[in-house]
């Protein structure tokens, strides 16, 4: 579970990073002119704010489905043992039927 959360917070991180450079990019070109340059601007914000909010979304779902799954595990942890062994077993399958 800590190693699937890390890997969550990571992208959550770069995806944080990636919105704020679009942003300080938009500050940079406030103050070039003409209909167009603001045109392109408005979307590129409204852009953003759908992304934030996308985000914000996607972080709220991820936070719930971990909690739901920690405690289902805690729950019915033969079940989960199971399950993870079939997942397992069908993995194991596949990747032998590649070579």
């Amino acid at each position: 579970m800590t190693q699937h959360t890390s890997s969550e917070d990571r992208l959550v991180g770069e995806l944080h990073e990636v919105v704020g450079e679009a942003e300080a990019l938009l500050k940079a070109t406030a103050t070039s002119s003409g209909a167009g340059s603001r045109e392109l601007r408005a979307r590129v914000q409204a852009s953003l704010d759908q992304a934030r909010q996308r985000l914000h979304e996607l972080q709220d779902k991820a936070r719930a489905a971990g909690k739901a799954t920690d405690a289902y595990v805690h729950t019915n942890p033969w079940q989960a043992i199971g399950m993870a062994a079939a997942v397992g077993v069908v993995i194991g399958l596949l990747l032998g039927r590649r070579r």
